[in-house]
């Protein structure tokens, strides 16, 4: 006797979170690999960051320390109700160092559901609010890419597609092009429908779009910020303009690979990125490591404390 759906649906989620762990570490493991296989300019520009200017690091910190007020003003922007702003600080706060956990922003997105849910949204309502959140970051990010590279042509450069890989592409198009006829589609329509009514009510009250899409606007901008304050530390010859366009367009690469924080996927291609906009190797590898100390390393262990803080508290 097969199990009713209500027993399968979590034998499923299981099945899909091994494969995305799975699979996470595959890729982090290709990035050690890679990392030793470069082992020498990644030293050197640990070294090139040790004798960086000390002031654009503090501003640098300083921008980093904005990208949570950021996230915040885009998550109070994405819901009706008011939330209390010192716990919606710590949510973000928590939430960024819960995300380098778990791949494909699973430990982000659940922690700011349970926020949410404390706050006393629906389950629905605040998976619909995190959506919405990531719909506008999504739209802002391509717009400045847009943006950008009409203002600076040449940075971006489509590379050559083999016609395995296009072939590959091709065959996946085909089979999402299926799934209207699978159980799944109905979950999709209803949650687009959830989406979209959400989005229709944020733009109906002008200080909720703002904040949505202010916030949103400013997240990516500071995450830029910190890689062009970063730069200028080690006083690489990019300009800050070109910086923050090899920024969005890898960073939006790399978050189609499903690692935890983007590890191993994001270094990678800001690397290659800055190394095609005109950076050395040690160069690159400096301004990197320099980005995800400030935005990583530094704010993972306070970041956790305040997380389990959180929970303690009843507040998550």
């Amino acid at each position: 006797m097969s199990a009713p759906p209500a027993a399968a649906a979590p034998a499923v989620g299981r099945r899909r979170l091994h494969w995305q762990i799975g699979l996470a570490l595959a890729l982090l493991a290709g990035a050690v690999c890679l990392a030793r296989r470069h082992w020498a300019a990644v030293t050197d520009g640990a070294g090139r960051l040790a004798g960086a200017d000390h002031g654009w690091l503090l501003v640098a910190a300083a921008a980093a320390l904005g990208t949570w007020a950021a996230a915040a003003l885009a998550q109070q922007g994405a819901v009706a109700e008011p939330l209390p702003v010192r716990r919606l600080l710590a949510a973000q706060f928590a939430a960024s160092s819960a995300n380098h956990l778990l791949p494909v922003g699973l430990g982000a997105g659940a922690v700011n559901i349970r926020f949410l849910i404390r706050c006393g949204l629906s389950t629905a309502r605040s998976a619909t609010a995190l959506a919405v959140k990531a719909t506008a970051g999504a739209v802002v990010r391509c717009v400045l890419i847009a943006g950008l590279a009409l203002a600076r042509p040449g940075v971006l450069r489509v590379p050559h597609v083999p016609g395995a890989v296009l072939a590959v592409l091709l065959g996946c198009l085909a089979l999402l092009a299926a799934v209207p006829r699978t159980r799944l589609w109905p979950r999709c329509q209803r949650a687009l429908t959830a989406v979209s009514a959400d989005v229709r009510a944020v733009h109906a009250c002008p200080r909720r779009a703002a904040a949505l899409w202010g916030g949103s606007l400013a997240f990516a901008l500071l995450h830029s910020l910190v890689l062009v304050c970063v730069t200028q530390a080690v006083e690489l010859p990019l300009g800050p303009v070109r910086v923050t366009l090899l920024y969005l367009a890898a960073s939006s690469a790399a978050a189609l690979l499903p690692t935890p924080g983007g590890f191993g996927s994001l270094d990678a291609a800001l690397a290659f990125a800055l190394t095609l906009g005109g950076a050395s190797a040690a160069g690159a590898a400096s301004v990197v490591l320099g980005y995800r100390l400030l935005t990583v390393w530094l704010p993972l262990l306070p970041g956790l404390a305040v997380l389990g803080l959180m929970v303690r508290r009843r507040a998550l």
